[in-house]
């Protein structure tokens, strides 16, 4: 086999294929990571989820994240025409949250956009399956278009990237910034970028809140790396930073309430079969790893929306894009929207219990992710026992000590403080995932809450903005 289109069609049942017998690209890299390009943990990961509340924490992204940069006489329109994002407002000094979907409004993937004029085009940063999407239609679409494809660290075929890209984060953050830009630190609001010098070195600054929290993202050329990190450590000593590991950094969607890698809606219709012929064997579309209790036989029940996925306030109707039509008859339908889940205490406490004493064991709470399936797709219902959406994303945040998880929950179950029960655990003591152990379901109260969950993160962004 040597594409997605040709695996789909050797399986009788693609979704019990993605559930019990696949390993997904992030678990191969993030193995990878751990061992050779990012600590694990610098400290430990509970005092580096600590510092992005208290003090600062500095990520480093240089290797993680895939980039995909597009220019040409034909960039902006391919890109718009992709996307329900506007681009009446693209400009050099601010980045976008850029997202995708298929013909029938569903969502393939989302990634960071930054524009830098028309000669010099686009850069595209994170979200495999979205960069994907676009790579596909600028080969084989009639678009007058250049790419230029920068894979991650552990399969890049120097592990040069092009860029370095930092993360510095929380109440410090911004004392740090001050000290270590050239004439101080430039104000911004929330997704704005500027040029300022560190070191002598030129970086582009996007004021980004990762974790929810005070923040900015630092980019610059890949051999710079070094000095530019050691400019931000050494001014970091005076104000707490902590260097964040792979596992603190992973945990990080739970408090900006980011659901990261959802199912790409690209397994069925004919109309994106030729993307799928496309798209290799061994991918990040051909690697999906369901797990969890939620489990249906079609893989389209697996499938977003932009509302689902809190990204509905980017959907604008002034262009041409894929997905319109769709999008138009469905955005005054009932839907689903993003929120956090709570889970009770007494709930994970019988879990805890159960790995020690006798009787039932349920699936282990890994700290500080617990999801096990790249998508984690988890049921949630109603207390009387409806279906009323998916939780994703979920694991333990020491700054609010508790358990927390992203959810896509229908509009009439989403009203902050909504009491609901998630299934935790997968189907018939466990699938054959190697790294699921045999256990036994059972259920987990959850108090719907915002997303993101925590008030300082709420405040911070809305201060931001």
């Amino acid at each position: 086999m040597e594409n997605l289109q040709q695996l789909i069609d050797s399986k009788s049942n693609l979704v019990d294929f993605f559930y019990n017998d696949n390993v997904s690209q992030i678990h191969k890299q993030i193995n990878k990571l751990l061992s050779k390009f990012n600590a694990p943990e610098y400290t430990n990961w509970r005092d580096e989820q600590r510092a992005w509340r208290e003090s600062a924490i500095l990520f480093d992204q240089s290797y993680h994240m895939p980039v995909l940069y597009v220019r040409g006489p034909d960039a902006h329109r391919m890109l718009n025409y992709l996307s329900p994002n506007t681009f009446e407002n693209l400009s050099t000094d601010k980045g976008k949250q850029y997202i995708g979907c298929n013909a029938r409004g569903e969502h393939i993937g989302d990634c960071v956009l930054y524009y830098y004029g028309e000669e010099k085009g686009f850069e595209l940063i994170s979200g495999m399956y979205l960069l994907n999407w676009i790579r596909f239609h600028g080969e084989s679409g009639e678009y007058d278009v250049e790419m230029e494809f920068d894979p991650t660290s552990p399969f890049h075929p120097t592990g040069k990237r092009t860029k370095y890209r930092f993360q510095i984060e929380g109440p410090n953050a911004r004392a740090i910034l001050e000290d270590i830009c050239d004439g101080g630190w430039p104000e911004l609001k929330f997704f704005n970028i500027r040029n300022v010098k560190i070191a002598g070195c030129d970086v582009q600054v996007l004021r980004h809140g990762m974790a929810g929290h005070t923040g900015a993202e630092l980019s610059g050329p890949y051999d710079e790396l070094e000095k530019v990190r050691d400019a931000i450590v050494k001014a970091g000593k005076r104000h707490g930073l902590q260097l964040g590991g792979t596992r603190a950094y992973h945990s990080t969607p739970l408090e900006n309430g980011w659901i990261s890698y959802p199912t790409p809606a690209i397994y069925t219709g004919e109309d994106i079969r030729a993307f799928r012929e496309w798209l290799p064997v061994d991918g990040w579309e051909a690697s999906l790893q369901i797990g969890g209790s939620y489990y249906r036989q079609n893989i389209e029940d697996y499938y977003s929306t932009p509302w689902s996925l809190g990204y509905g306030h980017l959907v604008k109707f002034d262009h041409d894009f894929i997905g319109r039509e769709a999008l138009e008859k469905s955005k005054n339908e009932p839907k689903r929207t993003k929120r956090s889940l709570v889970w009770n205490t007494e709930d994970l406490i019988k879990i805890y219990r159960s790995q020690i004493s006798d009787g039932p064991r349920y699936k282990a709470i890994e700290m500080p992710i617990a999801a096990f399936g790249f998508p984690q797709t988890d049921e949630v219902t109603s207390l009387d026992g409806k279906f009323v959406g998916i939780s994703q994303r979920c694991g333990y945040n020491t700054n609010g000590r508790d358990v927390i998880s992203l959810v896509s929950i229908d509009e009439d179950h989403a009203e902050i403080g909504t009491e609901v029960e998630l299934t935790w655990g997968e189907l018939n003591g466990g699938s054959r995932k190697p790294h699921v152990e045999r256990h036994e379901q059972t259920t987990i109260r959850a108090t719907v809450a915002p997303a993101p969950c925590s008030k300082e993160a709420q405040e911070r962004l809305r201060a931001s903005i």
